[in-house]
């Protein structure tokens, strides 16, 4: 076979003699495995190609055996994992559509354009599919604020990405979570989701249909930016991961826009028979996978390829990551209707292939063979690992602790103070202030409540949607943490009035090849799957983001879950803020001494340490059930899902939509201090107006759901007692104060 070489190139038998592929990321194992394939040493091309479709990021070769836990169909699931993202029905022919990605090593070096860069990406996973996005969210993590400039740095700077990406698309960015952890200083986590809508006849596959269809590249030009971006968020990050910065590409919101245009209008004129984006690995990922789904083969000719840059040779044109860019197929009947519609947009469409019948990847240049390699190869038989696994020395040690073994805290105001002043609790105005979240008018909760609620146009049906995890209930247990994670992403769509319908989760952790790191990956998707099948949330997609480490040793394990909600009639909306004067206070669940990962110890106290509380699925499950009942009988004037802080931060938050005060007394058998900063699962703060607050209580016990009256709304002071004795005590504007201002003045300090 010809091979088109450039004198910087190695050639197949040095990087054979020299290990190159080691540089790659590829093992002496993979090597020759590729070589098995190819029935030869491959090419510097060809071994790029191989080195990032068998990544991690790529290939999920550590993880594959454990996703084969997740329940992945359900009566409403029309398209689970395998595509640009999972679809679930809706009703009245119309479906949702989301996913969620990691964009954290890119985001780590360059945390403006790798952040942008995530929320472009996910976009087009979307638009793929057909749907047009409606909304975004994210998920962050980073090291603790305090004094610590480089994660000021990093943060102001995603979230800049983040917004200055989103609002120029003129997408709303209506949720997501930050939290802050020293486990996350040197490697943030960067998870951007998207949901769009799609009607069923509408949903686009990524397959090259028709054996001599053409294949048409549309988007901006081929530059040298983000080659070998794949493999770079394959390995761990190390004090020259900031060299790396040509693994980042640069985004164009406005690009974006046009693109995404445009491929909506040729697909609901039928004009496409399957298209990609091309993420990550770029040309390599979208051609293959294309080909392997199809059971076809493809060729290219690259010399066609728009390149904005002289001289790039086959290798850089296939692993670049250039942003904004799709790969699709169509009929050749269609492409003068094809190429009008991307011209009147003012986007690049160009004819690069097409489809063939030999199941091989054949790349052209120059007039010559430059690459010959079969699909299934490349897509299909990445080899999989199945780590080590072994359980942590602390978590051995954490079993005895006991973590209500503190001296008692009898200042309970200060102590609320505290909590609420933690980044981690502390309003997230100051982020979420950066987005437009009213762009297109559909959002109808906007951020700050437990999830963001916005219309189907035309109908009386919303959606609500959140992103849910904790790395530190994780770390301490990972089989509890990943339950919790999926439990408490459903708690708050109920909470905001809407029925489960699935997940896409990001598991954000480690190196898999570190024993206790596989041990915590291992318990967290045993956890996740169990908590899916109970509360019936299939996963319908998500992302693996492996080799989260710096030089501190690995992240927490952070699990992060994306998950949608159906609102069936507009009415039933709920937010967490408490409504009216003389309103009923109505806790839901029972409170245990359950310290272990709070916030209270983290932040009043210091420490991680212990077990997270405990769950039991099936409780939840009639919690939710009984919540989301009496929801929709108009029982329910303020639903809030109790977490990070326990039950005095959801009063305290309750309190601050509105400015209305509360009065409540607490009948408990443990420590005030335990009783009001609990973090146990299961529980749901509700208010009700007077003359519907018997029916409420009568319908939660009715459901086997213990409740339990606190007292009522009112005044302009959070008054918390304990057993009648007074615990907290505070005007609503002061505790506000505290809550709204503590991130803005950790940035000003």
């Amino acid at each position: 076979m010809a091979q088109q070489l450039t004198a910087k190139e190695p050639t197949a038998e040095q990087i054979a003699e020299l290990k190159i592929y080691r540089e790659f990321g590829v093992s002496d194992s993979e090597y020759e495995l590729i070589c098995k394939y190819l029935g030869r040493k491959p090419n510097y091309t060809e071994i790029g190609v191989f080195s990032v479709m068998w990544s991690e990021h790529c290939a999920y070769k550590n993880s594959k055996p454990l996703l084969k836990k997740f329940p992945v169909s359900g009566p409403r699931v029309l398209m689970g994992p395998g595509e640009g993202a999972g679809i679930v029905d809706i009703g009245d022919n119309q479906a949702v559509v989301f996913k969620i990605e990691s964009h954290n090593h890119p985001s780590a070096v360059e945390p403006y354009q790798g952040a942008a860069t995530g929320v472009g990406g996910i976009i087009r996973d979307i638009f793929s599919m057909g749907a047009r996005p409606i909304a975004l969210l994210n998920s962050l993590r980073f090291g603790r604020l305090e004094g610590n400039p480089r994660v000021k740095y990093l943060f102001e700077n995603v979230v800049a990405g983040i917004a200055g990406y989103g609002n120029c698309v003129g997408i709303p960015t209506v949720g997501g979570e930050v939290m802050f952890d020293e486990s996350y200083e040197g490697n943030p986590l960067v998870n951007a989701m998207c949901v769009g809508l799609i009607d069923h006849d509408k949903i686009q596959r990524g397959v090259a249909k028709g054996v001599g269809n053409p294949v048409f590249y549309v988007g901006p030009a081929t530059g040298r930016d983000g080659i070998h971006g794949a493999t770079f968020a394959s390995v761990e990050l190390t004090g020259e991961s900031e060299e790396k910065r040509s693994a980042v590409q640069v985004g164009d919101p406005f690009m974006e826009k046009l693109v995404m245009e445009a491929c909506l209008e040729a697909i609901n004129a039928g004009l496409i028979l399957g298209i990609q984006d091309m993420g990550a690995a770029g040309l390599t990922c979208s051609s293959s996978e294309m080909a392997a789904k199809a059971g076809n083969g493809l060729e290219l000719y690259l010399d066609e390829v728009p390149q904005r840059e002289e001289g790039m040779t086959p290798y850089e044109m296939m692993l670049s990551e250039s942003q904004e860019r799709m790969l699709f197929v169509i009929d050749p009947a269609n492409e003068e209707k094809v190429r009008d519609i991307f011209a009147r947009w003012g986007v690049p469409c160009a004819k690069v292939g097409r489809v063939t019948d030999d199941g091989r990847l054949k790349l052209y240049h120059r007039g010559e063979v430059v690459a010959d390699m079969p699909v299934k190869a490349l897509v299909d038989d990445c080899p999989v690992y199945r780590q080590r696994s072994e359980e942590p020395a602390y978590y051995r040690a954490f079993a005895s602790v006991d973590t209500t073994a503190f001296e008692e805290i009898k200042d309970l105001t200060g102590a609320l103070k505290k909590v609420l002043a933690s980044p981690n609790v502390a309003s997230k105005e100051w982020v979420y202030s950066q987005y437009d979240y009213m762009v297109r008018t559909n959002t109808v909760v906007r951020p700050g409540s437990d999830a963001a609620v916005v219309q189907v146009p035309g109908t009386r049906k919303a959606l609500a949607m959140t992103t849910d995890g904790n790395g530190r209930y994780c770390w301490l247990d990972p089989e509890i943490g990943g339950k919790i994670a999926v439990a408490e992403a459903a708690r708050n769509i109920v909470c905001s009035g809407a029925e489960p319908l699935a997940i896409t989760d990001n598991l954000n952790f480690g190196s898999p090849e570190k024993p206790e790191v596989y041990w915590q990956l291992e318990k967290a998707t045993d956890g996740m799957a169990e908590a899916c099948r109970v509360l019936g949330t299939p996963v319908i997609g998500g992302n693996v983001s492996l080799y989260n480490e710096s030089e501190k040793g690995a992240i927490h394990p952070t699990p992060v879950i994306g998950m949608v909600g159906l609102v069936t009639d507009l009415d039933h909306i709920t937010t967490q803020e408490f409504k009216a004067e003389g309103d009923v206070i109505v806790l839901v669940g029972e409170t245990y001494g359950e310290l272990g990962g709070s916030e209270l110890q983290y932040a009043v106290l210091g420490k991680t340490e212990g077990r997270p509380p405990k769950i039991d699925l099936a409780l939840e499950k009639r919690v939710q059930d009984a919540v989301l009942e009496a929801i929709r009988r108009g029982l329910v004037a303020s639903a809030h899902d109790l977490s990070e802080g326990g039950l005095a931060v959801a009063l305290a938050e309750s309190c601050f939509g509105r400015g209305l005060g509360a009065a409540v007394n607490v009948e408990t058998s443990l420590r005030p201090d335990v009783a009001l900063f609990s973090e146990s699962q299961s529980r749901i703060l509700l208010s009700a107006r007077p003359e519907k607050a018997d029916a409420l209580v009568v319908l939660l016990r009715e459901r086997g759901v213990v409740c339990s009256v606190l007292g009522r709304v009112g005044g302009t002071d959070l008054v918390v007692k304990v057993n009648g004795r007074e615990g907290i005590a505070a005007p609503v504007e002061e505790l506000r104060k505290v809550w709204k201002e503590a991130i803005p003045c950790l940035l000003k300090n």
